[in-house]
């Protein structure tokens, strides 16, 4: 797609300091380690994990964090053009959820010029450019989701499961994950794309449900499909179990209401504040780990309180 001036102005506009990074010097004459943070848009779960790396930024007069965020799930160029812009100021690190592998050719000039990338949330498998990557293990979030699932079907269930983005890695874990969590404990009868987005995912259980009225289980791989999901499931009067990825405030409500069976949680601002720190680390030339693995947990009516 071809970049317009326009969006390169409104990308610009994005890189805008946030926290109150104080002077632009820290004390005692260093001056502040700049680096970036690019989350993909503004859902709950992101705006949890800038929030998280304000606080790190407010506490930390050495380091100066400049940060953008793309419209969409799929809004590769806009993470480009931010991308591009931070190289521009100079940052010594970018902390990123990239959007896709998409975005790689940008991060490879980023490397070239003397950034060091972290990845957030997403990987980008084969990338030798990246210094860490600061994620969940979707995997394995996927296979608690499918174990759970396997374990409270009854016996010729089916599921429909509303993926993400097609070629998203941690997407494409968190359904692999769950194929093999559940076994041969349901039979899958749709699985669409959604790429992570609510109407997307209304209109896709929409779909499901009319072709599959008395579907056992509906199960998302991420947070914003399965909120439309449950929409649609409440419009239809059916009681399907709903599990999602990502424990958003929106599937906590469901699930204390008795609407939404269960979530994997991811701790979004556990990855805000490990990923800046990382960042942080890597741009002054100290040592870094190649994965830091940021946790997950099933979360069901049973213990969604401490999760509010």
């Amino acid at each position: 797609m071809q970049r317009t001036v326009g969006f390169a102005v409104l990308a610009a506009a994005l890189l805008v300091p946030l926290a109150a990074c104080g002077d632009d010097d820290a004390p005692g004459g260093t001056s502040a380690v700049k680096v970036g943070l690019i989350t993909k848009f503004p859902v709950d779960f992101y705006d949890t994990m800038v929030d998280a790396v304000k606080q790190y930024d407010a506490a930390h007069a050495d380091v100066e964090v400049i940060y953008g965020q793309g419209k969409s799930g799929t809004d590769d160029e806009g993470e480009i053009a931010i991308i591009e812009n931070m190289i521009t100021q100079g940052v010594k690190a970018i902390a990123i959820t990239p959007s896709s592998p998409n975005v790689q050719g940008a991060l490879d000039k980023a490397v070239k010029a003397g950034i060091k990338v972290v990845l957030v949330d997403n990987d980008i498998p084969g990338w030798s450019g990246k210094s860490s990557v600061v994620a969940t293990d979707n995997l394995a979030g996927g296979k608690l989701a499918g174990q759970w699932l396997a374990k409270h079907l009854p016996p010729g269930a089916t599921i429909a499961i509303l993926q993400g983005r097609l070629g998203n890695p941690s997407l494409d874990d968190r359904v692999k994950g769950l194929k093999d969590g559940l076994g041969g404990a349901a039979k899958v009868v749709a699985d669409p794309a959604t790429d992570c987005d609510e109407t997307k995912g209304l209109n896709a259980a929409q779909d499901i449900l009319t072709a599959n009225p008395d579907v056992t289980a509906i199960y998302g791989a991420c947070g914003p499909p399965i909120t439309g999901a449950l929409q649609a499931v409440k419009a239809a009067g059916k009681k399907p179990v709903v599990v999602g990825f990502d424990a958003s405030p929106g599937e906590l409500k469901a699930i204390e209401a008795g609407d939404q069976a269960a979530s994997v949680a991811q701790f979004p601002a556990k990855m805000g504040s490990l990923g800046i720190e990382t960042a942080v680390a890597a741009a002054k030339g100290q040592p870094v780990q190649p994965t830091v693995d940021t946790g997950t947990e099933m979360v069901t009516k049973d213990n969604v309180a401490k999760f509010k």
